[in-house]
């Protein structure tokens, strides 16, 4: 995988978002080596921000975990786990039975921290939008960390997650679902990291963006003020790659699609979590790994596939790497059945598949050889036996 070079410039839309945050609403930016001062809020704005937040708590409380009410020191918060000792894979696959004939599969997905995209390959046959009372849905919340130093945030493109491996609390692995841009507006791949983060941010549409709503009748406005309209939400944190973002999102049902221009969307509950923890100046890495293999600490090899991204299929060949990512992780005397590999490949739906080790399902036994000889002097036999 061909990897950019790191982007040190500011682009345009990252620069419009600032201006315009700063000067359109109460915001405030932290870098690295600086804070801004806040400036001052006024009453009408204060009180639009009440409304927009009490909008947004209409969400079901079922929707959302909150990370601070732990009921013991095991558990960890929402999206953290602990990093294995030995091996690669972190979590577990879990059923919930639905309660709620209201309750949706996305409602499901992102109370468990799940993304549209992974709660549907996991449950093809329950409906997205009518589950139904009593009905079992699989929550696959068992990861294969990337094949990536883990370090900063590191952002799966076709897994449509992130990782967050704080610096803090080196034994901690944090993941959440993500929405990434789609085929015309893909996410580039590259290295790069956190700058500003902004709080209850303007958004500043890009020209092409408004060209397009002008050619359909509908003039965009050149700035979007802090609000329920917003699609960046109330948490943005700015990369150095030019005009690219972490940022929530006012239509959360969309987390874990490919469906933004380009920029890492989160749910607002992630984003406020990530957002006051991420350190400004994070390295970010964005990395497009469809295929992910690793060793379970029982000794168990497990082996995982995503569809892949259409602009990245060029110059790669699916079937080759995930052998030779399978081959990194093993030694020449484990035998691993190519086809499993192979049929992991060809339906890339995210689903664990043991290669080898307890979890593995255990070889089919060679059928044994058919001594055609015998056969032949049995049946002239009975043959002859008969003729007379």
């Amino acid at each position: 995988m061909n990897i950019r070079d790191t982007f040190t410039l500011w682009g345009p839309t990252s620069l419009a978002v600032l201006l315009a945050a700063s000067l359109a609403s109460p915001a405030f930016a932290q870098s690295a080596a600086e804070q801004a001062d806040s400036q001052p809020q006024e009453l009408a704005q204060e009180q639009e921000q009440e409304q927009n937040q009490e909008q947004q708590q209409e969400i079901s409380i079922d929707a959302v975990d909150s990370a601070a009410q732990v009921a013991d020191q095991d558990e960890l918060p929402r999206g953290h786990f602990r990093l294995p000792e030995s091996g690669d894979i972190i979590g577990e696959s879990y059923t919930v039975v639905v309660e709620d004939p209201k309750q949706t599969l996305i409602d499901i997905a992102r109370r468990h921290n799940i993304g549209y995209e992974e709660i549907r390959m996991a449950n093809p046959d329950v409906s997205l939008w009518v589950p139904g009372v009593g009905t079992e849905v699989v929550i696959p919340a068992q990861y294969i960390l990337p094949p990536a130093p883990r370090e900063g945030v590191v952002v799966n493109l076709s897994e449509l997650r992130l990782y967050y491996y704080p610096a803090d609390k080196p034994g901690i692995v944090e993941t959440y679902p993500v929405s990434v841009g789609r085929e015309e507006f893909a996410t580039p791949v590259g290295i790069t990291r956190t700058t500003v983060k902004v709080k209850d941010p303007a958004w500043a549409p890009p020209s092409s963006m408004r060209r397009e709503a002008a050619e359909r009748g509908e003039p965009a406005p050149s700035v979007v003020p802090p609000g329920p309209d917003n699609p960046l939400g109330e948490h943005a944190i700015l990369l150095a790659m030019p005009s690219y973002l972490i940022h929530g999102t006012n239509r959360p049902d969309g987390v874990g699609m490919r469906v933004s221009r380009g920029c890492i969307r989160m749910y607002p509950e992630d984003i406020k979590s990530l957002y006051e923890r991420l350190p400004s100046g994070t390295q970010v890495n964005l990395m497009d790994a469809p295929f992910k293999a690793g060793w379970a600490s029982d000794g168990t090899l497990f082996v995982q596939s995503f569809p892949q991204l259409e602009e990245n299929v060029e110059g790669f060949e699916p079937l080759l790497n995930a052998v030779e990512r399978v081959t990194e992780l093993t030694d020449n005397d484990i035998e691993i059945d190519a086809e499993q590999i192979q049929r992991a490949v060809e339906a890339p739906d995210g689903r664990f598949i043991a290669l080898h080790g307890p979890q593995a399902p255990a070889p089919e036994p060679e059928p044994e050889p058919v001594e055609l000889i015998n056969e032949v002097e049995l049946s002239a036999t009975t043959s002859g036996e008969e003729e007379t």
